[in-house]
């Protein structure tokens, strides 16, 4: 048991200003953070991404960033294994500890832990995205419904990661995703606080319309130039890069990609609010708040507190 040891988990759509109030309420309890970006784990993606600055980067030490080549194949399981892993070592000389990002899954890993779905092979997981790839989203919806109808009316049909997760399941085990779902979470051996950082829509909307404008001046245009070559990998089929392959590929105009972004952006921001709704134990704070910082600071130490 790590006795008296607290993990922060800070959450949210993207472009909400979680990686700010990370590392300063980090630098506060001088400890290191935890990315929990799906995306910012790979070293070549950087503008699209989001990553924290260099200077961000010296203010605290931070983990599962650059962490991995796209060429490499890493899932939410080899996350958790290792993040798991990682929180266990720092806490024998940490107090606490923050978990960073807006990826679900890999919050949840942490949080809940995984359920206990076999490996995928290869060739199935490369089938499955070559149908993708070729026919579209569309025509996987129209497979999963017909092969596992269970598991259609139970995920999120319109996120390709998820769809096709689906069917890789039932492809390899001839069994529902959904079957495999754990009744209980896993019990972890540290206190978990969860904090979600919000704003009303149409500020979160202008938020994103803005980041994805500063992106194309810090050169997303010229990263993703570079990483056309890699585009059938599963890292590239991403909000800001899959977008702007069309435009490189001279079949779209770039006005017509970058508006794209923006759209997709959003719909991803709303999935991940509706995502991270599903935690009961999650305390919301808006970000337009001007003391925002002091209020989750405290909101720590008293929560912190009653859990010791």
């Amino acid at each position: 048991m790590i006795k008296n040891k607290t993990l922060v988990c800070i959450v949210g759509p993207t472009a909400i200003g979680k990686t700010n109030i990370g590392i300063e309420l980090a630098e506060h309890f001088n400890t290191e953070i935890l990315s929990a970006d799906s995306r910012q784990l790979y070293k070549e993606m950087s503008v699209g991404t989001a990553k924290p600055s260099q200077t961000e980067l010296n203010r605290v030490k931070h983990h599962f960033i650059n962490h991995i080549s796209i060429t490499k194949d890493y899932s939410v399981g080899d996350f958790e294994r290792e993040a798991i892993q990682l929180i266990e070592t720092l806490f024998q000389k940490k107090d606490f500890l923050f978990l960073v990002g807006g990826s679900g899954l890999f919050v949840n890993a942490i949080i809940n832990g995984l359920d206990d779905i076999p490996e995928i092979e290869y060739n199935i997981r490369a089938k499955i995205n070559k149908e993708f790839d070729e026919q579209g989203i569309t025509f996987l919806q129209k497979k999963l419904e017909t092969t596992d109808p269970k598991a259609f009316e139970s995920i999120d049909v319109k996120n390709p990661r998820r769809l096709i997760r689906a069917i890789e399941v039932f492809e390899q085990t001839g069994k529902s995703i959904t079957d495999f779902r754990k009744r209980k979470p896993k019990k972890r051996n540290f206190n978990i606080i969860s904090i979600g950082i919000n704003t009303e829509r149409e500020k979160l909307y202008e938020r994103i319309n803005s980041r994805v404008d500063k992106m194309i001046e810090e050169g997303l245009l010229n990263e993703v130039k570079k990483l056309i070559q890699f585009k059938h990998y599963q890292a590239l089929k991403t909000v800001g890069y899959k977008e702007l392959f069309p435009f490189l590929e001279e079949t779209e105009n770039l006005e017509y990609c970058i508006e794209k972004i923006k759209k997709n952006t959003r719909n991803y921001a709303k999935r991940q609010i509706t995502w991270f709704k599903k935690n009961e134990n999650l305390k919301w704070f808006d970000n337009s708040a001007t003391y925002i910082k002091k209020d989750i600071l405290d909101y720590i130490i008293k929560k912190s507190r009653y859990n010791f």
